[in-house]
């Protein structure tokens, strides 16, 4: 399955079947940064614990969970009137109804630039219009997600919390926020909080717990030196070489490195 939601820094690049051939056997796959879910999906298991920090992220997957169909109902709405001035008009409601606030949110990711999602200091909204139009997309596939969901744990929590039940038989799959400059990045803002180094070294701390407890753990995060000596002692290190799609120019958009730590 494929990810419904374009997210900065999403995975969908990495689990190519060549790449989902190399993991081993488990029992629970364990994600404890969602965000556009493209591990969740690529793999669909039987057995998860999945969460997040953005509780308006989560609750967009919690209603494809419980009401995919009126769901992709009030998308179809959305795309039958969308427009610049409707654009801004809906990025400015705001919805008491579960369902009509994960359709603002799925139609906003799908028609603003470049699918960013990034929040003002009052914790709105604010990417401007892009250049997509279309809001339900030919392989849209919500049943089947809503499907695999119904097997899951969603939970919208602290990483620490989720990582912390991770045990042998487990497949722990950890992609957070990078916060070290590389590669002009510079720091990443995570909703309205910096994801800092105090949270980077929290991080590794309870991935180091879930490994010694049995865990097996495939880790992305930034190619830096800083990173790599946070995890010196922790499993296999490489390099993963990617193009950067989220940046709206060319010259942003060259190959970047990234550090995969599998244990």
């Amino acid at each position: 399955m494929k990810p419904f939601l374009k997210w900065a820094g999403g995975k969908r690049w990495l689990f190519t079947p060549e790449f989902i051939e190399t993991l081993p056997q488990f029992d629970r796959y364990i994600e404890p940064f969602l965000g556009g879910g493209a591990g969740f999906l690529s793999l669909t298991p039987q057995n998860s614990i999945i969460s997040d920090v953005n509780y308006n992220l989560i609750s967009v997957y919690e209603v494809v969970r419980d009401n995919h169909e009126a769901l992709v109902t009030t998308l179809a709405k959305h795309q039958e009137r969308h427009s610049p001035e409707y654009y801004y008009t809906i990025r400015s409601k705001e919805y008491s109804c579960k369902v009509e606030k994960a359709s603002q949110f799925i139609y906003l990711n799908r028609t603003c630039w470049n699918g960013l999602y990034r929040l003002n200091k009052k914790g709105k909204f604010n990417v401007p219009i892009g250049s997509k139009t279309k809001v339900l997309l030919p392989d849209d596939d919500f049943a089947s997600i809503s499907a695999i969901l119904k097997n899951s744990s969603l939970r919208c929590c602290d990483f620490e919390e989720t990582i912390s039940e991770a045990q042998k038989g487990d497949l722990l799959f950890v992609d957070p926020p990078y916060t070290v400059a590389h590669n002009k990045n510079g720091f990443v803002k995570y909703n309205e909080k910096i994801f800092s180094w105090d949270d980077q070294v929290r991080l590794r701390d309870s991935i180091v717990q879930a490994v010694e407890r049995g865990a097996a753990l495939v880790l992305t995060n930034a190619d830096h030196s800083s990173v790599r000596s946070l995890y010196e002692e922790v499993g296999i290190h490489a390099s993963l070489e990617r193009p950067s799609v989220i940046s709206g120019s060319t010259k942003g958009r060259s190959k970047i490195s990234e550090l995969m730590v599998t244990a």
